[in-house]
């Protein structure tokens, strides 16, 4: 009983002029802190904190493909990581206005693990590493893009002239594209 009234002494002594006190943290931010911790990216891909680290629940990973038909452009995704993860999968969209089978033009991301195969066993380092996936091997076979996914099954040389055409900065059909490289 003794050692309970001395953990409410210390915490006073450490907010004398009567402060909240440190905001605990959620089961979520716990298990994304630690995450975090683990992570292990491929050398194209980075994390950056817009708001600071203080706000570890949103963040942004920037993926710049080494190979493959997107090789030489860079890619920035938002993550909102609700406070139920692992139990609900972040949030993930793509800022950069990409042309992609599995991305469509408001950056809505088609990423099986995102939505119905996600599992609370998985992890940040694993959804990089299928989005990265999505730049190196695009799937033309669950697109949300299906006009690009379209000519991808159709006629590959003609998608990687639109990719290349999409991220040096110019129009694939009526639409146009930001450089990007």
């Amino acid at each position: 009983m003794i050692k309970l009234f001395k953990v409410k002494e210390k915490q006073r002594a450490e907010n004398p002029n009567g402060a909240a006190p440190i905001k605990k943290q959620s089961a979520g931010e716990l298990r994304l802190h630690r995450d975090m911790g683990e992570l292990n990216l491929p050398k194209s891909c980075s994390i950056s904190f817009p708001n600071g680290k203080d706000d570890l629940m949103n963040f942004e990973v920037t993926i710049r493909p080494d190979e493959g038909y997107y090789l030489g452009g860079t890619f920035i995704f938002t993550f909102q990581v609700p406070p139920m993860y692992p139990h609900e999968p972040p949030k993930v969209k793509c800022k950069t206005k990409v042309y992609h089978p599995n991305i469509d033009l408001e950056g809505n991301v088609c990423l099986n693990i995102l939505r119905e195969d996600w599992k609370p066993v998985l992890n940040i380092n694993t959804i990089i590493y299928g989005l990265y996936h999505l730049f190196t091997q695009p799937n033309h076979e669950d697109p949300l893009n299906h006009d690009a996914a379209a000519v991808l099954r159709d006629n590959p040389k003609m998608f990687e002239s639109n990719v290349r055409r999409a991220i040096s900065g110019g129009y694939v059909g009526q639409t146009l594209f930001p450089r990007c490289m």
